[in-house]
């Protein structure tokens, strides 16, 4: 699985962003759902969303200011 570097997160517009982590926080909790009902064996994948959510996180935070 590959996710998105701060780099690349940086290039996009608030709107994005925000589209963006909410994608990825509603996959997490499906995702969550799935591995406790053991239907994906798979955990890293969890990890990497996690750590995604974060990064979007962070560029969404240093976006808001520099606004300020």
């Amino acid at each position: 699985m590959s996710f998105l570097k701060a780099k690349e997160l940086r290039t996009k517009n608030l709107e994005q962003l925000a589209k963006m982590l909410s994608e990825r926080q509603e996959k997490m909790r499906h995702l969550r759902f799935q591995i406790s009902r053991r239907e994906v064996k798979n955990n890293q994948e969890l990890k990497f969303l996690r750590r995604e959510i974060a990064r979007i996180h962070t560029v969404i935070r240093s976006l808001a200011l520099k606004a300020n």
